[in-house]
């Protein structure tokens, strides 16, 4: 996964926990939002239109705050 950046929407501190929403671009490629999806099970990602990406409030998000199943799908999903 070299190269692969992870943000967190801040616009509201501290309340991205209670629904966690991670955004991931890998070098010069495009933005994916990755949601848990409860009735699945499992995290889901959807490729992101420019003009509905909140940069402006995207911060990196800490390795250690990315959820362990969210980290083994975006291995899945990035693979070199």
């Amino acid at each position: 996964m070299n190269g692969l950046r992870i943000y967190i929407n801040q616009k509201t501190p501290g309340t991205w926990r209670l629904d966690p929403v991670f955004y991931t671009r890998r070098a010069g490629g495009p933005y994916y939002r990755w949601r848990y999806e409860e009735l699945l099970g499992r995290w889901l990602g959807s490729r992101m239109h420019s003009y509905d990406l909140p940069v402006t409030e995207l911060v990196a998000a800490p390795w250690k705050e990315v959820p362990t199943a969210l980290k083994a799908r975006l291995g899945e999903h990035y693979v070199d």
